[in-house]
């Protein structure tokens, strides 16, 4: 049985967003599962030595956060907001809903999206479980059972250890999708994964040394 599809991301990415109904799409053709591994991208960051957002230069953010946002919503034709308010918030209650959705074996792939646009395209407040109580029954789920499990010790449990394993593995950013251990990172790259999933690509050569 072929292995699943490791999906990195931040469930408050915009390029996740980008990216979320596409990688469905492409493990459904390929008879993959997708493996969705929801992290705290701040702290993943941080491992890999990346500047915080905060940190960051006017123009990088008015470049990367601002321009390219304009640029791949037009491109791609998915409505988005260049800076909702409510962008910055809670990161727990919406993994927790993610993982736990996963757990129970309810749709994933759709609530994940269905939370990626709330944010993005709605500017819904993904930090507040009724919120995403209503997201997830828009969603055609069953909210209960996934607003019981989402801050439960062995959902947060799993998000540590998706924070942690991304962190060690020197995962880039959100969104990064690993085929048959192949990394990719950025929705920019789902050719790339399309590709991989169909054949993979020659193995790594050295690392560089300078």
């Amino acid at each position: 049985m072929s292995e699943p599809i490791e999906y990195f991301y931040s469930t408050r990415s915009i390029y996740a967003y980008f990216g979320a109904a596409r990688i469905g799409v492409l493990a459904r053709q390929a008879g993959r599962r997708l493996l969705h591994r929801p992290v705290d991208l701040s702290r993943v960051l941080a491992a890999g030595g990346a500047p915080a957002f905060d940190t960051r230069s006017q123009a990088h953010k008015s470049y990367f956060f601002g321009r390219e946002i304009e640029r791949w919503s037009e491109f791609l034709g998915i409505e988005a907001r260049v800076d909702p308010v409510h962008h910055v918030g809670d990161r727990a209650w919406s993994a927790g809903f993610v993982i736990a959705a996963q757990q129970q074996g309810a749709d994933v792939d759709g609530l994940h999206h269905a939370i990626l646009q709330a944010l993005w395209r709605d500017d819904r407040d993904i930090g507040d479980p009724s919120v995403l109580t209503d997201v997830a029954r828009e969603a055609g789920l069953d909210p209960a059972p996934l607003l019981a499990a989402a801050l439960s010790d062995g959902v947060q449990a799993e998000f540590e250890r998706n924070t942690l394993a991304a962190g060690a593995r020197h995962v880039p950013g959100s969104p990064t999708y690993v085929v048959d251990g192949d990394m990719f990172y950025g929705q920019d790259r789902l050719m790339m994964v399309e590709r991989a999933l169909a054949r993979r690509f020659a193995p790594p050569g050295p690392a560089p040394t300078w």
